[in-house]
């Protein structure tokens, strides 16, 4: 049990399904309307959520695909509970009716987030494949906080919508969610396609976590960057400049470091493949044939995650290293090498020699 109480298992990204209802132009999963004929039944399903419970206390994040199109997904989520899990849903929202909520609630859910990626229908709809999405995820957002469950908004990031961030917290703050996390476009799955015209630039990265930052020191709801670890390296940087505290948390608040895959964080894909997060998709073995317990125990890529020390390039160099660790999906998707230097990423550590290519755009 050495890796579990040294990197105990914080927080499961479980892909219950790669089923959807949209067609979003981002999509990690590359969802359609067809469940995969490998995905893990109500049984497998079932069993897991036991094995995962026997030996960890994480954050169960019930994603997708659209998780609500799964027909068992709320036996799931209250056996994820009834096993002493906190259960989170992901969802797209449109398909929440009143009923719908109710379950969610019934099933134990402790939090629901719902994806908007923009402030405005138009925005949101060209990039969720479907005119209409973004009333109902709103009103889908509002019956699930009507139902009494904590809400959050999951707003991925990109060229199209980071200039109406701020337009984003205002929709957010008038709709009284509990938290507002930005997730920076990763290039896997359909983000890969989209990546050259998509990903921003580092100088706007930069900016965009800089403007977060200094949102989270005025207003009262939770602000997070995921897929963003160099974020850890700005809130101390502007933290130790204006004097104020680092943000923590606990629980679904938690603010603890950068990039976590493989340390804190696993991904389970709809089949059952373990990975070290839904970005990088490296398999380290399948629930169906291998306890999570011993995969997190065992794996190899798990464990060369977990050693600052093996990063290489300025990541390597980087004395904010232990903190933020550089993003190890974009590293793996520009290079095929988990432990290369983050590629979106402008700091140059100190004492460094800054590349050639330092300050160019590219994205």
């Amino acid at each position: 049990m050495e890796h579990q109480k040294e990197h105990p298992l914080r927080l499961v990204f479980w892909e219950t399904t790669t089923r959807c209802n949209l067609d979003c132009v981002h999509c990690r999963a590359s969802a359609g309307p067809e469940a995969r004929p490998d995905e893990l039944t109500t049984d497998e399903a079932l069993a897991f959520v036991r094995s995962l419970a026997s030996f960890a206390d994480p954050i169960l994040v019930l994603s997708g695909g659209e998780p609500l199109c799964r027909d068992d997904i709320f036996e799931i989520a209250a056996e994820s509970a009834d096993r002493g899990l906190r259960v989170a849903l992901a969802t797209n929202g449109t398909l929440v009716d009143d009923a719908v909520a109710a379950q969610v609630r019934a099933a134990g859910v402790a939090r629901t987030s719902v994806s908007l990626d923009g402030p405005e229908a138009a925005m949101h709809d060209a990039f969720r494949g479907r005119e209409g999405s973004f009333y109902d995820a709103v009103t889908g957002l509002k019956r699930l906080k009507s139902a009494g469950l904590e809400t959050q908004i999951n707003t991925t990031v990109t060229r199209h919508n980071a200039d109406t961030l701020p337009q984003v917290l205002r929709l957010a703050l008038d709709l009284g969610v509990q938290a507002l996390h930005l997730f920076l476009l990763v290039p896997v799955g359909c983000g890969a396609e989209i990546s050259d015209e998509q990903m921003l630039p580092p100088e706007r990265y930069e900016a965009v976590l800089e403007w977060l930052f200094g949102e989270s020191q005025r207003v009262p709801i939770e602000l997070k960057a995921t897929c963003a670890p160099h974020y850890f390296r700005i809130m101390r940087q502007k933290a130790k400049a204006l004097g104020a505290d680092i943000p923590r948390g606990e629980g679904m608040s938690a603010v603890t470091k950068g990039c976590l895959a493989g340390q804190h964080v696993c991904f389970v894909s709809a089949s059952g493949e373990v990975y070290p997060c839904g970005y990088l998709p490296v398999s380290s073995g399948n629930v169906r044939t291998t306890p999570l317990e011993e995969i997190w125990q065992t794996s190899d890529v798990f464990a060369q995650l977990r050693d600052p020390s093996l990063l290489k390039g300025k990541c390597g160099a980087c004395e904010f290293r232990a903190v933020c660790g550089g993003c190890r999906a974009r590293a793996y998707a520009a290079s095929g090498d988990w432990l290369a230097e983050e590629p979106f990423c402008l700091y140059q550590p100190v004492g460094s020699e800054p590349p050639a290519s330092a300050g160019k755009d590219q994205g």
